[in-house]
């Protein structure tokens, strides 16, 4: 196996873990705490899960190129309501998302530039795919965040 492939598995494997923790996470969300905003700015705990869960298939979408509108609608028929549909669309972005990265040549994988709707300039896959893998982190630290701030009896074993 190259060197390549080894970080390309380390880090599905990182995003494996924020899929595996997110869920377990949203698990202890209840019903009167999908409203829960801690700031009038801020979105809501299911504003936020939808997002975060929505990672892997919509930045997926965004490297591949998708239009703005399409990535649009990608997310509204990605949108849930409870914890295991949410939990359901992040484990099958995972899957795609790992089914695409593992299919790229190692040369694509380190050199394969694609440019988001949003940006003058493209990221290799290579760097979409840690721009993936933090986009989650970032955001399952904010759901973490919220259900502590909430009063949810949660700790640091949680995101483990």
């Amino acid at each position: 196996m190259s060197e390549t492939s080894t970080v390309r598995e380390l880090l599905m494997a990182e995003l494996a873990l924020a899929v595996r923790t997110t869920g377990a996470l949203l698990e202890k969300v209840t019903p009167e705490l999908w409203g829960f905003r801690p700031r009038e700015e801020m979105r809501t705990v299911l504003e936020l899960a939808n997002h975060l869960t929505q990672i892997p298939l919509v930045d997926l979408a965004i490297l591949q190129e998708r239009s703005q509108e399409e990535v649009h609608a990608l997310e509204q028929a990605l949108s849930a309501s409870d914890a295991p549909h949410m939990r359901a669309n992040m484990e099958n972005g995972l899957n795609e998302l790992s089914a695409y990265m593992s299919g790229l040549s190692e040369h694509d994988f380190l050199h394969k530039q694609s440019k988001p709707f949003y940006m003058e300039h493209g990221s290799t896959q290579a760097k979409w795919l840690v721009e993936i893998v933090t986009h989650a982190f970032h955001h399952r630290a904010q759901l973490f965040t919220y259900l502590k701030e909430s009063g949810v009896a949660i700790n640091m074993f949680d995101l483990y």
